[in-house]
């Protein structure tokens, strides 16, 4: 917990909230102190296998709403009516018709202050013309009923590697701790959240905002595939799904300089880093690239755009300690279909500063505040990190960077929507503020790109096979 947050922002209970001494005193409190010497004799899991049913939502959720009723109660009901891919995503949700309640910027941020992040209130406060629009909190979120039966199956089985950060077996999909006892587990469930088998982005459009007295964007093209291969619908164990956490595969559109370059990317539940190849059109040869992880920064985005920094995060767990300080009622981008509106005007959308207000959209939620500090002998850019994970779906919606004299640097928005075709929520549009270089970047989205992101729940095609992604394929691909 940092030391200038206030004690009462975080409720943490002062045991472990779901350590088997703590499960104990709360049923025999239930039953009755006559009965104590029973309980101890039941599987301390048991009841937390009944409440996924009970208090909680399926993926560990607080079913309830809070006490002034601002965020309600959790409640599933379908989202979309009738729609289908291609159309506008926003046309097919059930709220689509909300009005903001009200607008924080630079003029009033001291009010709301307690609802929002140190990097929401710096953003607020440092970037010009920076404003949140604060809607109707919509508890859109569910996952399919297979994804719910492994979570429930989860408790109990689930494990960690005896290293303490790599993934040793769980079912799959599902969410696989969903009463997270310490922040290791819960950024394995942002990172295994149920998000279909594959997600395509075709014309996907990175942007990088330009530098001060410069009028010149860094734009890039792509197309992109993500395939998961432990996702497809059912029930697995992870060991014997492979070693793969997910495979990517992009190739550059444009600018010219970078047309026809393309790579694959493998990365894995027990294994530091990534398998990277890049094929470079001009040498007409694939190289690896071994050490593009991390903090490694991107090819050509100016050191504006790091390898981890990824839908507001992505890859291994080995070089921070991370710990669950709580949770906490914030602000935070949330239903934001202003992200895919594909038909709109990019240069609308992506103003000088930041993204327009109008294609962002905030709600209040609970979030799980997970603090990460680097190891000891390890380095990074960022030594010190927090993340912000909605607990109706597991999925990152805030990050804040510090820097090594721990000032605050980098802020990350992920823009969370309901994803029709899975039944689940996910985030891969994302913003990030450098509030240092006072740029920004925008990528994963779909808006202004004339295409809409895909997801998949079913394998299709041969990017949809592990077989693809190797060095061998990358080079007969791009040669064709």
């Amino acid at each position: 917990m940092k030391a200038d947050q206030p004690q009462s922002d975080i409720c943490v209970d002062p045991i472990q909230p779901h350590s088997k001494a703590t499960r104990a005193w709360r049923h025999a409190a239930r039953l009755g102190a006559v009965t104590l010497v029973a309980t101890l004799h039941v599987p301390m899991w048991a009841q937390d296998v009944a409440d996924l049913s009970g208090r909680l939502t399926p993926v560990g959720a607080e079913r309830a709403g809070n006490k002034d009723g601002s965020i309600p109660a959790w409640v599933p009901e379908k989202q979309d009516s009738g729609w289908s891919w291609g159309q506008r995503r926003i046309s097919g949700w059930k709220y689509k018709d909300d009005k903001p309640l009200f607008s924080i910027d630079a003029t009033n941020v001291n009010k709301y202050a307690d609802r929002l992040s140190p990097g929401q209130i710096a953003k607020l406060k440092q970037v010009k013309g920076y404003r949140m629009d604060v809607y109707p909190t919509r508890r859109t979120c569910n996952v399919p009923d297979f994804v719910a039966e492994n979570t429930r199956k989860n408790v109990g089985f689930a494990r960690l590697a005896d290293n303490g950060w790599a993934l040793k077996d769980a079912w799959v999909p599902g969410v696989l701790f969903p009463m997270p006892s310490n922040g290791t587990e819960a950024m394995w469930n942002m990172a295994m959240r149920y998000r279909g088998v594959a997600t395509e982005f075709k014309g996907g459009t990175t942007l990088v905002s330009p530098r001060q007295g410069s009028s010149e964007w860094i734009r890039y093209v792509y197309d992109q595939t993500v395939f998961l291969p432990w996702a497809e619908k059912g029930s697995r164990k992870l060991s014997e799904t492979g070693k793969n956490r997910s495979h990517t595969a992009f190739s550059y559109i444009s600018p010219t300089a970078l047309s026809g370059q393309a790579g694959v990317i493998s990365d894995f539940f027990d294994q530091a880093g990534t398998e990277t190849f890049y094929y470079f059109p001009g040498q007409r040869r694939v190289r690896r690239l071994p050490s593009y992880a991390y903090d490694a920064p991107q090819v050509g985005f100016e050191n504006q755009y790091a390898i981890d920094e990824v839908q507001v995060f992505q890859g291994a767990l080995d070089r921070f300690d991370w710990t669950l300080a709580g949770k906490k009622e914030l602000l935070v981008p949330y239903n934001a279909f202003g992200a895919f509106d594909f038909d709109a005007k990019m240069s609308e959308i992506a103003q000088p500063d930041s993204i327009n207000p109008k294609n962002r959209r905030y709600e209040l939620h609970r979030v799980w505040v997970i603090e990460a500090t680097v190891k000891a002998g390890v380095r990074h850019l960022a030594p010190k990190r927090t993340f912000y994970l909605d607990e109706d779906s597991w999925n990152a919606v805030l990050a804040e960077d510090y820097d090594a004299q721990g000032k605050l640097w980098k802020v990350r928005e992920g823009f969370l929507i309901p994803v029709f075709e899975t039944g689940s929520c996910d985030v891969v549009a994302f913003s990030q503020h450098n509030l240092v270089d006072n740029r920004y970047l925008f990528d994963f989205h779909a808006a202004g790109t004339g295409t809409d992101v895909r997801w998949f729940t079913e394998p299709q095609g041969p990017k949809m096979k592990s077989s693809y992604y190797t060095s061998e394929n990358l080079r007969a691909v791009s040669e064709r």
